[in-house]
């Protein structure tokens, strides 16, 4: 017996279990599998001037460089249509599919204020009753038949937005009632991490400073910024902790915001400011979004390296 009491066998058991402890830690702290890569591109708003089309298909061969998954459109594909006329959407989207032509990378769409063709019919010389007005053309384009969707892939689950609805002639950033309802029902079928995709921030940073919004000594960010019903959509989002990260662009600056559990990020724009260079501080750039295995992901932007053409 030892001087406390105990065997010396019982002394070689306790060095044993001590021994064993760090390869214990070790194994219980293995590093996330990624599942998933995703390349964000978003606000291209491709069009033939200033080299618009050679913008976009130099940001798509470098996003493939990083070898995504899958890449994740957020809207504002073409430069204008809201309030262009029909013979205008038919050169963009013509120009828009010419570049993505051949593209075997999977790519998902989300529908941005600049993709709705005629919503300012005084300035688009359309009456509404045209057969592509509105969603119609885009969701055409994207082989849809509704502007928001969801689907599971890789063990995490995805949700596909439409924050764009009519105000005059003009827009503001929210869900309509069918929408909400559908995004209630669709995260309370699933456990899986969540990521949400939409043109607008659903809450943001940048808004804030897109223009100079202190009017009379108070913050007024415009409705068409960011989502109006964002305090309805956190309240559901609390009920539902798998949703994990929000992306989205149309400020075309870039931030990463945590609230309650959940990070949004607004990611910075491929054609920054709009194939005129950068956007304040933003130069055109493009996000990459890791996915892994225990629903924690990893964001980095990329400048891609555009220059503004002669």
């Amino acid at each position: 017996m030892s001087e406390n009491g105990m065997s010396r066998r019982q002394l070689l058991g306790i060095g044993a279990s001590l021994t064993l402890a760090p390869s214990l830690v070790l194994a219980n702290s293995a590093k996330p599998k990624r599942v998933l890569r995703l390349a964000h591109l978003t606000d291209i708003h491709v069009q033939p001037e200033r080299g618009g089309g050679k913008g976009m298909e130099m940001a798509i061969e470098h996003a493939l460089t990083q070898k995504p998954d899958l890449i994740m459109n957020g809207g504002d594909c073409v430069m204008d249509i809201f309030a262009n006329d029909e013979a205008r959407a038919k050169t963009l989207w013509g120009l828009f599919n010419d570049v993505r032509k051949g593209l075997k990378t999977p790519m998902v769409h989300c529908i941005g204020n600049h993709d709705i063709w005629g919503w300012n019919k005084s300035a688009s010389k359309t009456t509404g009753n045209e057969a592509k007005w509105g969603k119609r053309w885009a969701m055409d384009e994207f082989e849809r038949d509704t502007p928001y969707m969801s689907f599971d892939r890789a063990g995490w689950h995805f949700v596909v937005l439409d924050s764009t609805f009519p105000d005059g002639n003009g827009y503001t950033a929210r869900l309509d009632e069918p929408q909400f309802e559908w995004l209630a029902d669709d995260l309370a079928k699933t456990k899986l991490p969540t990521l949400v995709l939409s043109h607008q921030p659903l809450f943001g940073a940048c808004p804030f400073l897109d223009g100079d919004l202190v009017k009379g000594g108070n913050w007024v960010v415009p409705g068409a910024w960011m989502h109006t019903d964002f305090r309805r959509i956190k309240d559901l989002f609390v009920k539902h902790a798998h949703v994990k990260v929000c992306i989205s662009g149309h400020i075309h600056l870039a931030d990463r915001v945590e609230y309650l559990g959940v990070t949004y990020l607004c990611n910075g724009a491929v054609s920054g400011g709009w194939w005129g260079g950068n956007y304040q501080e933003f130069p055109p750039m493009y996000a990459v979004v890791d996915l892994f295995d225990d629903g924690t992901f990893e964001s980095k932007m990329v400048d891609y390296g555009w220059k503004t053409q002669p």
